[in-house]
This record gives C-alpha cells, sequence and structure tokens, in this order.
C-alpha cells in the first residue's frame, strides 16, 4: 500500500490541506467538530503522524517561512541572506517561498507555508497586496513581520529603509557638488518605494529654490536595457541635465551604460559647466558591478542583509511574544562614494 498523505487526509475529511496541518499543529481557529472529524480520518487511513507532526503539536516547527516576489533582485537577494544567517545562529532554518513578479501568488504562498507548518512568516515585498494575508495570519495564529523596501501595512511589524531621507541625502549629495539641473529615472509609478524616493528628492529641490519639471521624472522597467534606452531618450530631450538620480542599481547601471551611446563622460567631482558635458550619475541600494564603472558609482544604501537581520530578531520575538506591541524599525541610509558623483 502507498503511504497515506496529508492531502488524502484532507480529501477523506472533506477539508484544506491547511485544515489537516492546523489540527495536527494545535494552531488555528479550528472548530471542535472540524478537529474531530479530522482525527478521525486520520486514525481511519492509519496516517502516521512523523517527526515533523510532532514538533507541530509542540508548535515548534523551527522553521520560518519567507515570501519574496523575485530573489534575482538585488535587495532582496541580500535580505534573504542576512535572515538566513541571523535564524541559522538560532538554530531555525528558511523555507523560500516566490510570489512573482506581481505578486500574483502571494495568497498560495502563504498558505503553503501555513501547511508547511512554519512558526512564523516573514514578507518581504508585495505588502501592498497582502491585507488578506494579514487578516489569514490572525486567524491561524501565525507570527508576521514585513521586511521590505517599502511597507504600507499597519498592523505588523515592520522593518525597511527610510527611502525618503535616503532621496533627500542623494539629492543634496549632487547640489553641493553643484548640480542644480537633477533628473530622476527608473521605478513604475504604483511603486510605494519609488514614490517615497520621489518625495525626497523633489521636496530637496524645492528646499534649494531649484527647477524641478515632471518631463525631468522618466519611468521605466527594471532592466538594465529599458534604462539605457530611457536615459538615451531624455539626454535627447534635455542635454542641458548635469546629474541623473537612478531608482535603484539596476537602473543606474543601465543608465550608464545608455549615456555612453550618447557621448557624455562621468562627472569626477564637482561640475565646472553645463558644457563640459560631464554627468553625474547616483543610485539606490548597491551593486558589486558599479566598481567597474568609469568613475565607480556613488550609491545611497540601507543595508538589505542588516534589514534581514533584524527580521530574524523580530520574527523570532514576535513568536515569543505574540501579544507585543507593534514595531516600525527604519534603518537610516548611509552614502557610499567609491568615486567621485
Amino acid at each position: 500500500m502507498s503511504k497515506i498523505t496529508i492531502n488524502d487526509v484532507a480529501a477523506a475529511a472533506g477539508v484544506s490541506v491547511t485544515t489537516v496541518s492546523l489540527v495536527l499543529s494545535g494552531k488555528g481557529r479550528i472548530s471542535a467538530a472540524t478537529m474531530a472529524r479530522v482525527n478521525e480520518v486520520i486514525e481511519q487511513l492509519g496516517f502516521v503522524r512523523n517527526r515533523s507532526a510532532t514538533m507541530l503539536r509542540g508548535g515548534e516547527s523551527g522553521v520560518i517561512g519567507l515570501i519574496v516576489r523575485d530573489l534575482s533582485q538585488p535587495f532582496y537577494a541580500e535580505m534573504t541572506a542576512g535572515l538566513s544567517e541571523a535564524l541559522e545562529k538560532q538554530g531555525k532554518l528558511l523555507f523560500l517561498t516566490q510570489s512573482g513578479a506581481q505578486g500574483q501568488h502571494l495568497h498560495r504562498c502563504f498558505e503553503s507555508l501555513v501547511a508547511q507548518g512554519v512558526d512564523g512568516v516573514v514578507l518581504g515585498g508585495g505588502a501592498d497586496k497582502a491585507s488578506q494575508i494579514v487578516t489569514r495570519a490572525r486567524e491561524v495564529n501565525m507570527a508576521l513581520v514585513c521586511a521590505a523596501r517599502a511597507s504600507s501595512l499597519e498592523e505588523v511589524d515592520a522593518i525597511r529603509p527610510d527611502n525618503a531621507q535616503a532621496a533627500r541625502l542623494a539629492t543634496e549629495y549632487l547640489i553641493r557638488q553643484g548640480h542644480q539641473r537633477i533628473a530622476w529615472l527608473g521605478g513604475h509609478s504604483a511603486s510605494l518605494t519609488r514614490a517615497e524616493r520621489l518625495g525626497g528628492y523633489c521636496a530637496t529641490l524645492l528646499q534649494y529654490g531649484l527647477p524641478f519639471r515632471p518631463e525631468w521624472i522618466i519611468e521605466c522597467g527594471n532592466t538594465q536595457k529599458e534604462a539605457a534606452d530611457a536615459a538615451v531618450q531624455l539626454f535627447q530631450h534635455h542635454p542641458r541635465l548635469t546629474a541623473v538620480l537612478a531608482y535603484n542599481a539596476t537602473t543606474a547601471l543601465g543608465c550608464y551604460f545608455g549615456l555612453l551611446r550618447t557621448g557624455r563622460t562621468f562627472a569626477r567631482g564637482a561640475v565646472d559647466s553645463y558644457y563640459d558635458q560631464q554627468l553625474a550619475l547616483m543610485g539606490f541600494g548597491d551593486e558589486p558591478q558599479a566598481e567597474l564603472t568609469d568613475p565607480p558609482l556613488t550609491f545611497v544604501t540601507s543595508s538589505a542583509r542588516e534589514i534581514g537581520r533584524v527580521a530574524a530578531e523580530r520574527i523570532l520575538q514576535r513568536i515569543a511574544q505574540p501579544d507585543a506591541a507593534r514595531q516600525n524599525v527604519i534603518m537610516p541610509p548611509q552614502l557610499v562614494i567609491r568615486g567621485s558623483a
């Protein structure tokens, strides 16, 4: 006979796999009648409650779930590394899922993690579509923490960078280098991260009495090619711009290669005139390839790896103290100057 699985139990009891998992773990709001029916099916089918199930009954699987949209994004790759390192030091394991570029699989990922019996879930990105996840986490008594580039969730712990301050820091640095015509390149209008950074950029320009023009703010996709094409068009239409603030590290590198096509060189220090064809370029985040540009690109970054470490600490605290007050941890930005912008 084939081994009886949790899926077999769910089908025979007429409930979801998640419900069977919650019965095994003793978590969640499961009615006495449903619990009795599931347990009865377990006995009838001879389902073996293995070591994982035994740990689940004690409420400690030692596993933390993580949901990211796309692990190839540099921020989330670094954040995941920091999260995993910190959890492993505490004897915990990380269970990784990806919800898709648009977060289209977010709910399925969460239910899968619940079914696996994780002790808590870290939501990395996709917070704009996570309101139902917060409600669901409360229903199943699941610890939930958001560790992302931006978060609009008000009901869960959040660890994120200070995007507005990062943009203020970058814009002010360019202004002090003598730049007065500063454009913005990258990101989509629906992005909360972009909105926060744009707010800091615009506020700093206004603070210094510098021109702010909507046509200097360009949206583009998050690939180097799309950024390169957008940069070429930007400077064909506005050749007197002297600086660009790029949405992220990928956009900055794409902008760099695109502007090389236009014959521009990149400033190593303060701008001398509008006619020397030199350009300052800055980005957010960090990218090892930036050391290979000439000059090396300047970035404003909030350590994604450190955000992951803080998220690990917070999810373990939330598991231990589920009724503790919510915390909103904002990580300060840092200017990383490899060359002169």
